[in-house]
């Protein structure tokens, strides 16, 4: 039987100590611990039956994979689909794929295989990638709101202030502000010491989870993390709203019925998706100061918020947006029956 090894230690007192080692546990400075990977532990308090969670959120996961590609595969494809909509569409089903692929993979390995070990840089870098990704979804709303109302408000000069040009400079901007704010996140929780526990209660890697473990002053990554949410998202729902409240005041102002069902109904697919997107941004940071008395509810609500705006999303769409179902349907194949195949779609919604 193999005795296990122990470290020694100064305590604050003077007095010495000793610390059992093991496998996640590597002694720096010859007088600390430093962590060597993290166990996701999963959904707290329901560890036991969790893995029956595994099919739905399987199944949500490759809805998002299999919706999102169709969406790309189509905006390419189809001629009619050209419009700078489409191509902030078509951008956003990257990101969602990126989104739900960060972090599903690892979740179904817990609950699957009980695979709950993530070395220090992985989780860091999980950390970078639902931060980048997620500020990513937020700026193409943005960028969608943008166009809604430039569009609408202002159509005769639509076509000489949304060119190439412009979507261009506006898709390189989200991207080079959404790929360096978020670095002082991982940073941050890269240079705390983690020295005792390497347990998280979650299935990924939050932020706030992970620094919660270090044994050094946290005040100004929980500051930055505050920091990048409400400035730089909350920037983002301030000026998604306002231009949605401009293009509601523009369309009562139509005198044509027809007009304004139309503008309407070009505006309800993104305004569904930005009310559930920045719905549950709001709900989550509600439920986080409750977090010590009902622990499940953050964990699976951050977990749901990751993975169904990603399945939801192609979905609203091609229910709200007849120019990208009629496309669904020809890249299926079934093109000689499209106003038929659409005709009967839209009288099964209406029933």
């Amino acid at each position: 039987m193999q005795t296990p090894s122990y470290f020694c230690f100064m305590g604050s007192r003077g007095e010495l100590g000793t610390y059992p080692m093991d496998a996640s546990t590597t002694v720096t400075n010859s007088s600390s611990l430093q962590i060597s990977h993290f166990m996701l532990m999963g959904l707290p308090g329901i560890h036991e039956w969790q893995h029956w969670l595994s099919l739905p959120l399987a199944l949500l996961y490759l809805l998002a994979l299999g919706a999102n590609l169709l969406i790309m595969i189509t905006i390419q494809r189809e001629p009619t689909l050209r419009e700078p909509m489409y191509h902030f569409l078509g951008i956003l089903a990257i990101v969602d794929m990126g989104l739900a692929t960060t972090i599903m993979p690892k979740i179904l390995a817990i609950f699957w295989f009980d695979a709950k070990a993530i070395s220090l840089p992985e989780c860091f870098a999980q950390i970078y990638a639902i931060h980048f990704f997620f500020c990513m979804e937020s700026g193409i709303f943005l960028c969608l709101a943008v166009d809604r109302y430039i569009a609408i408000c202002h159509p005769l000069r639509y076509p000489s202030i949304v060119t190439e040009m412009f979507l261009v400079k506006a898709t390189g901007v989200m991207v080079l502000r959404n790929s360096l704010l978020p670095i002082p996140v991982p940073a941050l929780a890269a240079r705390c010491h983690y020295c005792s526990k390497n347990e998280i209660d979650h299935c990924l890697c939050s932020n706030l989870a992970v620094i919660s473990l270090a044994c050094d002053d946290i005040t100004v990554n929980k500051f930055y993390q505050l920091i990048l949410a409400w400035v730089l998202t909350g920037s983002d729902m301030a000026l998604v709203f306002s231009s949605y409240a401009l293009i509601l005041r523009s369309v009562l102002r139509l005198k044509s019925p027809e007009a304004m069902s139309k503008a309407l109904s070009t505006c309800s697919s993104h305004l569904i998706l930005i009310l559930f997107f920045y719905t549950g941004i709001v709900v989550l940071s509600v439920t986080h100061l409750a977090e010590r008395k009902a622990p499940l509810i953050p964990v699976l609500l951050n977990v749901l918020h990751n993975v169904m705006p990603p399945a939801l999303n192609p979905v609203v769409y091609a229910l709200q947006m007849r120019e990208l179902r009629l496309g669904f349907w020809r890249l299926l194949g079934l093109g000689d029956d499209v106003s038929t195949s659409d005709l009967s779609f839209r009288r099964l919604l209406r029933c």
